[in-house]
């Protein structure tokens, strides 16, 4: 069974050697409703993707599909969310486990947040290489 696909239409905003930079709209569901205007849950934001051309060429301005595997998505679901409410979850029960009061162990909870989220900015290169886009 083959693996589930995104994919988005956007314009090519740059040419580089070996990658393409893509501008995508990315637009959640309420974006789409005939009522988005007189709602305030409406989101629409641009986004810049670097994609791998596959050895095509392309030009600036011209319209392409950028696809990705929707594994991507959750890989980046648990790294963004589910982890590090794990991590000030466990935190919080080790910290209640040892007796230290609420107010400290809730803010040793919250604090882990800040070598969590270095952590991941410190990988984020080896991070963005696991996320390929490609240009189909």
């Amino acid at each position: 069974m083959s693996e589930s696909i995104i994919t988005h239409q956007g314009v090519i905003e740059s040419v580089l050697l070996s990658s393409v930079n893509v501008r995508i709209i990315s637009a959640s569901a309420c974006s789409a409703c005939h009522a988005n205007g007189a709602c305030n849950a409406s989101d629409m934001q641009e986004k810049i993707i670097e994609a791998n051309p596959r050895g095509k060429e392309f030009k600036v301005g011209e319209w392409v599909t950028v696809v990705s595997k929707e594994s991507m998505g959750f890989k980046a679901l648990f790294l963004g969310y589910v982890l590090p409410f794990l991590v000030v979850l466990i935190t919080l029960i080790i910290t209640t486990m040892l007796s230290f009061t609420e107010l400290t162990a809730g803010l040793l909870s919250i604090g882990m947040l800040v070598p969590y989220y270095a952590i991941l900015y410190l990988t984020k290169d080896k991070i963005k290489k696991s996320f390929i886009f490609e240009i189909q």
